[in-house]
């Protein structure tokens, strides 16, 4: 411990004296640096590859470490290197003057369409904090894509004391970010860009003029061309506005640099509050463990072993085997020790130019994830393995319900009764035609199909049986859906059951009422005439026997009577003909008196609920759709 108190009053000593001779050189630009605030809105919104005027743009502001004589318009991009190595030299200087990011194309910008798409979809569906986060990453891939692709922005980002900004002047070669025992010791995001043309980027994160700096220009800075590096305040600090820093940058930069020390690495406010929850940016991740020049022996390794069984608890994919995932190294800033093997990791991943796309796909997968309650699971959380919509029983049994409350049944048998009652009228005999009228004549008349009034035991009114069909057909169309949406499907089957009830009795009335007499069948005339001479023998038979009574007639019984037997007999015969030949024609008609009010039921119900909610369902699977989209895979 002794050593290591030494060591930082060395340092504190050594910094005291560079802050001083900073102040100098501060003051002898003074006039440079004004010059340049005044122009940092105009000089970097044009291209980037106007190094030219870039040479001589913001990043002058507050420069710790001159870059030496201006050589013209090919020094702001010495020592880049363009990763499309393929190309001929005019593509390579298209690609690096170019403005705006081309790594979103392919299955990145399908996924951000459909995501668009999702979000334009469900907006009168879902409540606008539902789909906060999915916006957000909308419009944070919009704003970084317009911005440099030649570019990585990366967050160095710890706990008191964790060795930040001490790492943050070892990567850059020179002190920038002050360093020291004073608590919390950095009060605000400091940048460091590699490479001209990171103005739009700092300016995004919200990072001043006075607060941007360059490297020490050397060999090194070669290795890291491209990479912008800020310095966050500490994620635990005291100050409420460092941690809003902390956390306002973070979800906006391409990549972090975690900084852990040998006592704070397991803190549970770093991995529960920031590593848990970004366990999916495992690819633009690194993971830093500082200071094990104070471990002892192979109490290093074993630190850094007990760092990764606590990252992979996290759910972090480790990079380990060439596998894509987090970098864990271990260093310490303050000797140098493990400084080159990081600056070659950052110089390899920047030279990729896919951090910021990456990072994109990592806030898509977690909006994803955030949004799979309500598009994916069904009301209990789970996966819904129930196929979506109504099946052809639940449509079936909706008609049979209403059909029920119309008493289409009922209607029927009313359409079958009046039938063969016509039929009887008009083939039966006389005399008990006669005997019916009669009967007729004491008894109410009914208006229409006389039809039966429902038992006095049943509870359920027609209105309840109305309102017992929407619901069970509600039921089924939203069973298996996430709640929000099968809350909607609800909502549209209630909306379509106001009035329904209404609907259906006026209905009922006006396709429940006979329109004039039932048709007659071709049997029917051939029925009458031979009803007519059953009752023209009796006729006869009974005046030819009054005849011979009265002495008109010969006496001769046997013919009259045999005529008079057969017209009594014959003509029960006929009716009772004609009522076995109705049976299947009356039949006939009451079925179909009970499909016209059936269906004229089933399409009311269809236009005022099925139809609504059908059209929620396809809604909703158009918004599944997108969302299988935005997943990029599959989800059933």
């Amino acid at each position: 411990m002794t050593a290591v108190t030494a060591v930082t009053d060395h340092t504190e000593h050594e910094h005291e004296r560079e802050h001083e001779c900073e102040h100098e050189r501060e003051h002898e630009h003074e006039h440079e640096r004004e010059r340049d605030e005044r122009s940092e809105g105009v000089e970097e919104t044009g291209a980037s590859g106007d190094a030219g005027r870039g040479s001589e743009g913001v990043w002058d502001d507050g420069l710790i470490a001159r870059r030496g004589p201006e050589r013209g318009a090919d020094s702001a991009t010495e020592g880049y290197v363009p990763t499309d190595t393929g190309t001929s030299g005019t593509s390579s200087s298209a690609a690096q003057t170019s403005g705006t990011s081309t790594a979103y194309d392919g299955p990145l910008r399908d996924r951000l369409d459909a995501l668009r798409e999702l979000v334009g979809l469900s907006r009168t569906r879902l409540d606008s904090a539902t789909l906060a986060e999915a916006g957000r990453v909308l419009d944070e891939a919009a704003a970084r894509r317009r911005l440099s692709d030649r570019h990585t922005v990366v967050a160095i980002a710890g706990a008191t004391g964790s060795g930040k900004s001490t790492l943050f002047n070892a990567l850059a070669g020179v002190t920038i970010s002050e360093a020291g025992v004073r608590r919390p010791t950095t009060a605000a995001p400091i940048g460091c860009s590699w490479t001209d043309g990171a103005a739009p980027l700092l300016d995004r994160l919200g990072i001043p003029g006075r607060l941007r700096r360059r490297p020490l220009q050397g060999p090194d800075a070669k290795t890291l061309q491209g990479l912008v590096l800020i310095d966050l305040p500490d994620h635990d600090s005291a100050v409420a506005e460092h941690r809003e820093h902390v956390d306002r940058i973070l979800g906006l930069v391409d990549a972090v640099i975690w900084v852990v020390d040998p006592e704070k690495y397991a803190d549970a406010m770093l991995h529960e509050r920031y590593l848990r929850p970004m366990a999916g940016h495992a690819e633009v991740t690194f993971v830093v463990l500082n200071q094990v020049d104070r471990l002892p022996g192979e109490a290093a390794d074993l630190v850094l072993d007990d760092l990764r069984r606590l990252l992979d608890e996290d759910g972090i994919a480790l990079g380990e085997h060439g596998d894509p995932g987090a970098t864990v190294l271990a260093l310490s800033a303050l000797t140098g020790e493990g400084i080159g093997e990081l600056r070659e990791s950052l110089g390899q991943f920047t030279r990729e130019r896919g951090a910021a796309a990456r990072r994109i796909e990592a806030d898509l997968d977690a909006a994803a994830d955030r949004l799979w309650p309500v598009y994916a699971a069904g009301p209990s959380g789970g996966r819904s393995t129930r196929r979506i919509g109504l099946s052809e029983e639940a449509r079936d049994e909706f008609a049979d319900r209403l059909a029920d409350a119309v008493g289409a049944a009922a209607a029927g048998q009313a359409a079958e009764r009046a039938w063969r009652r016509n039929a009887g009228k008009a083939c039966g005999t006389p005399w008990l035609r006669l005997w019916r009228w009669y009967e007729a004549q004491r008894t109410p008349r009914y208006v229409g199909w006389p039809v039966p009034d429902p038992p006095p035991d049943e509870e359920a009114t027609a209105r309840q049986r109305v309102e017992n069909a929407v619901r069970m057909v509600a039921d089924e169309a939203a069973s298996g859906l996430p709640t929000p949406w099968g809350q909607a499907v609800r909502e549209a089957a209630a909306r379509g059951a106001e009035g329904l009830s209404e609907a259906l009795d006026e209905l009922t009335a006006k396709a429940g009422v006979p329109r004039g007499r039932p048709p007659r069948p071709g049997w029917w005339p051939v029925a009458v005439f031979a009803q007519a001479a059953m009752t023209l023998l009796q006729v006869l038979g009974g005046l030819w026997l009054v005849a011979q009574i009265i002495g008109v007639a010969s006496p001769n019984l046997g013919v009259p009577v045999l005529l008079m037997l057969a017209g009594i007999v014959g003509g029960p015969g006929v009716e009772w003909a004609s009522r076995m030949a109705a049976r299947g024609p009356a039949r006939r008609y009451g079925l179909d008196a009970e499909r016209r009010l059936r269906e004229a039921a089933t399409g009311c119900g269809r236009a005022r609920v099925l139809d609504p909610v059908a059209a929620e369902l396809l809604r909703y699977l158009e918004v599944r759709e997108q969302y299988v989209r935005v997943m990029g895979a599959g989800v059933g």
